[in-house]
């Protein structure tokens, strides 16, 4: 499975669209890597995730349509996540990660949503 997790500095980015980058983990090869966030249009990230394969978001904060796009896309997500990547996917590894469902609902404030 392909996990894609946005990503600031070493940990989950708080704002999913906002992110500097994507953190791919391979749950196959045990490999990470990255890829530069191609910027924050309204709808364009799914189909770009998608096209890279993706088959599951780890995120902290996202709006509604943004989710409803993923799964029309038939991509997972687990939303509400904060942390360091690597100690993320070790969680998830466990089964010990669960989506709390949480929505964006403020866009004014890039980076720092909590809503």
């Amino acid at each position: 499975m392909l996990i894609a997790i946005p990503r600031e500095g070493n940990m989950v980015c708080p704002h999913f669209g906002h992110c500097e980058e994507f953190t791919f983990y391979d749950t196959n090869t045990k490999v990470f890597k990255s890829v530069p966030n191609p910027g924050h249009e309204p709808g364009v990230l799914p189909g770009f995730l998608k096209n890279l394969g993706t088959e599951l978001v780890i995120a902290g904060g996202m709006g509604g349509r943004a989710q409803e796009l993923f799964v029309q896309q038939g991509i997972e997500l687990i939303v509400g996540v904060s942390g360091v990547i690597e100690d993320v996917i070790a969680h998830f590894e466990k089964g010990d990660l669960k989506s709390s469902g949480e929505v964006c609902s403020e866009h004014a404030h890039a980076g720092d949503c909590h809503s």
